[in-house]
């Protein structure tokens, strides 16, 4: 898996990206459900295998998970904005599967669980994966996970962030 970090920055970048209306919840919900379906690893805990349809990667990780959470934010929380709640939270999980199935390691992401178990990669692996425990993130493979995220994860968002600051500013500058 990618670290909380990517995660949590493309959540980030989604919502300031999309969400003109500058909504902190939606930011905050964006953020939150970029790292939503890493709470999987749970099931290791209660003896779910990785292979499951609800193990690691799986269903948490799939387009179905993500429909389903972005209709439940979006009616609960999202009451006055339902197309960029539905967008941001949708577009957020999903990235949380696309960025796993570019990480070095696990056994690929269950993109189309519950109706095929195949477990998936992009043709692309260049995050180093995540480790899964606290303890081990703050060693020499931390570091190599972070620096990986920064080239390929923090730098572009940072990017397009920064061009739709200067497209605001254009526009205010225009008005």
């Amino acid at each position: 898996m990618a670290s909380v970090f990517g995660h949590a920055i493309v959540g980030y970048t989604i919502s300031k990206v999309i969400d003109s209306k500058n909504l902190k919840w939606l930011m905050l919900a964006a953020i939150f459900s970029t790292i939503l379906p890493d709470f999987d690893v749970i099931g290791y805990r209660i003896g779910i295998p990785y292979e499951s349809p609800l193990g690691h990667r799986g269903f948490s990780h799939s387009i179905v998970f993500a429909v389903l959470w972005s209709f439940i934010l979006m009616f609960t929380i999202g009451r006055k904005h339902k197309l960029i709640w539905f967008l941001v939270i949708f577009l957020s999980v999903v990235s949380h599967g696309l960025l796993d199935a570019i990480t070095t390691g696990g056994e690929g992401v269950g993109f189309f669980i519950p109706f095929e178990n195949s477990r998936y990669f992009l043709s692309t692996r260049v995050i180093r994966v995540s480790p899964l425990s606290i303890k081990s993130f703050f060693t020499d493979w931390g570091l190599r996970v972070i620096y990986s995220e920064i080239k390929y994860v923090f730098f572009p968002c940072l990017i397009v962030i920064s061009i739709r600051f200067l497209f605001n500013l254009r526009k205010t500058q225009l008005n």
